[in-house]
């Protein structure tokens, strides 16, 4: 299976990488069915973006891309924009989320996924975030409240072998 990655993609130097996991269906190095994708950070836009390829294995009608596919890049981009407003690793969950579909989005064309963070609260965040055709117009939009996972969650997650999958590579 393809990733969604595509490798002709610039990217600015002052764009740094996040890290990524071993196994996850978005960011997974090594999972051969996932989108494997890369995620990076303008700290002076405060933004997350990804840079993206999304070959025809991932179409619902043929040349665009599923819903399903499209809410997965944006529940990530978004929820990423927390980590670079936090200034760390942040390991949150979405509560809720509502994404508008505003136009098809193509297979097999760049694209770029971009994320923010609206709100920060005590336990919870408003994120949000878009997906770009080549044009710059948008596609696909996201918002969505993250809140911290309870702490048996977090404490099973961060003591798993996966937990030190997590890194820029």
């Amino acid at each position: 299976m393809p990733s969604a990655l595509n490798h002709n993609f610039t990217i600015p130097e002052h764009w740094k990488p996040q890290p990524t996991s071993r196994m996850c269906f978005v960011c997974g190095r090594e999972n051969i069915t996932g989108l494997q994708l890369k995620f990076y950070e303008d700290r002076e836009a405060q933004k997350v973006y990804c840079p993206l390829w999304i070959p025809a294995d991932y179409q619902g009608y043929p040349g665009i891309t599923h819903g399903g596919i499209l809410a997965t890049i944006l529940d990530e981009i978004s929820g990423r924009a927390l980590a670079l407003h936090l200034g760390g690793e942040v390991f949150w969950v979405t509560a809720r989320m509502e994404v508008r579909y505003r136009k098809p989005t193509p297979t097999e064309q760049p694209l770029m996924a971009v994320g923010w963070v609206e709100e920060t609260r005590r336990r919870s965040a408003i994120v949000a975030g878009e997906i770009r055709l080549p044009d710059g117009s948008v596609s696909a939009e996201v918002k969505s409240v993250i809140v911290q996972p309870d702490r048996k969650t977090l404490e099973a997650w961060l003591g798993s072998a996966e937990a030190d999958e997590w890194k820029v590579v």
